[in-house]
């Protein structure tokens, strides 16, 4: 009895997840529908690039920022250490664009526990102009990146651009396995949620063009300074004090570490855990789109059944249409069609993440730990 119920609730959970998979598709349809604006006016604007450390993709990756083909811009890069690994990169592209306004700031006060938060604060300070840009150090964007984004400043009432991204993988086989996630679960998600929400309510990493009087009425940078999802509590914050959160239709790149499998583990449950306290209610219906995943436990628990090869084979189907209509053709990530036969392991291993989510509330965020509390980061060795 209890058996049978047990294979009743996946078959369920399997429903779930190919109903999910459909709203996406036709959410990924809804939005390529729709009109881009044409780029217009170019506002003068300050780019903020808090930065820490360097890697063998940096140079090329801020680079394609000072390649812009845009009007009247400034770049502030930052730095909590005066040794840091990223500053003689800096300094060579100062040296290599001389007649682009570019500052290197060293941030050695430290405000709150999120340091990247910390240097914008910093940063912010050095900015010249009314609109404000705000990406990770690693990625990389396309000439026509600030005229794509800005075009989406439509009217008084926008508040942030955001932009969706694709991971340019490295070789270790954790890499490619959250690279695949970023363009076939990620993606999927957030398009879903601008389906449903006409808009989104939060911003990505990966380009937060802000108004400086978006970000003025939200209390400024301080009022997400010990929040570890920075970028969701920005955009969250701008679009609750009734200011817009527009998606552009600009694809920018992120480069991934050769992953261990623990780091991405621990990425991937830091990530998992840290929205599962900014919202809890949606966060447990993401248990819900694991279709393919639940199916594959449905066949390992009942493979007696014709129905349910019929329901693995509907969540397989239609798992794969998401991955090559988003990742592949929306994203255009080439790296999806060659890691696609890891798509049953790469949900798998989601599923796993999700559940183990609700285990605790500790991270590990650049080699320390700490306890988040509705969303804030505390130190382990903190005694709030």
């Amino acid at each position: 009895m209890l058996l049978h119920g047990l294979q009743l609730v996946l078959a369920l959970f399997t429903l779930c997840g190919i109903a999910f998979y459909v709203l996406a598709l036709r959410s990924t349809y809804a939005f390529r529908l729709r009109t881009a604006p044409m780029a217009g006016s170019s506002p003068a604007l300050s780019i903020l690039k808090p930065l820490k450390g360097a890697e063998s993709t940096t140079y090329q990756a801020l680079r394609s920022h000072c390649v812009q083909k845009y009007g009247n811009y400034q770049i502030i890069f930052g730095v909590n250490d005066a040794t840091d690994a990223a500053i003689p990169v800096v300094r060579r592209l100062i040296e290599e664009f001389p007649d682009l306004d570019i500052a290197l700031v060293i941030c050695t006060e430290v405000r709150g526990t999120n340091r990247k938060v910390s240097n914008l604060i910093h940063l912010l300070r050095q900015a010249k102009y009314e609109h404000i840009l705000v990406n990770d150090g690693d990625i990389t964007v396309l000439p026509g990146y600030l005229s794509a984004v800005i075009a989406n400043f439509t009217g008084p009432e926008i508040g942030m651009v955001t932009c969706l991204y694709r991971g340019h993988s490295s070789s270790s086989l954790s890499s490619r396995l959250e690279a695949l996630g970023i363009s076939t679960d990620f993606a999927p998600g957030v398009l879903t949620a601008h389906y449903l929400d006409d808009g989104l309510r939060f911003g990505l990493g990966s380009t937060m063009a802000m108004t400086r009087a978006a970000l003025k009425k939200i209390g400024g940078f301080e009022a997400v300074v010990d929040y570890l999802a920075d970028d969701y509590q920005l955009g969250e914050r701008i679009s609750a004090v009734g200011f817009k959160v527009a998606l552009a239709s600009e694809i920018v790149e992120t480069s991934i570490p050769p992953y261990s499998f623990r780091q991405f583990w621990e990425h991937q449950l830091r990530w998992a855990r840290t929205m599962r306290v900014s919202r809890p209610t949606g966060y447990r219906g993401v248990g819900l789109s694991f279709g393919l995943a639940w199916a594959i436990l449905l066949a390992i628990l009942a493979p007696q059944h014709w129905w349910t090869w019929t329901l693995f084979t509907a969540a397989l189907g239609l798992r794969m249409a998401v991955a090559w209509t988003v990742g592949s053709a929306m994203l255009r990530d080439s790296q999806v069609s060659r890691d696609l036969w890891l798509l049953p392991l790469r949900d798998l291993i989601a599923l796993a993440v999700w559940i183990w989510s609700y285990a605790g509330d500790t991270v590990t965020w650049r080699g320390e730990r700490f306890r988040l509390e509705q969303g804030r980061m505390r130190p382990m060795s903190s005694s709030h």
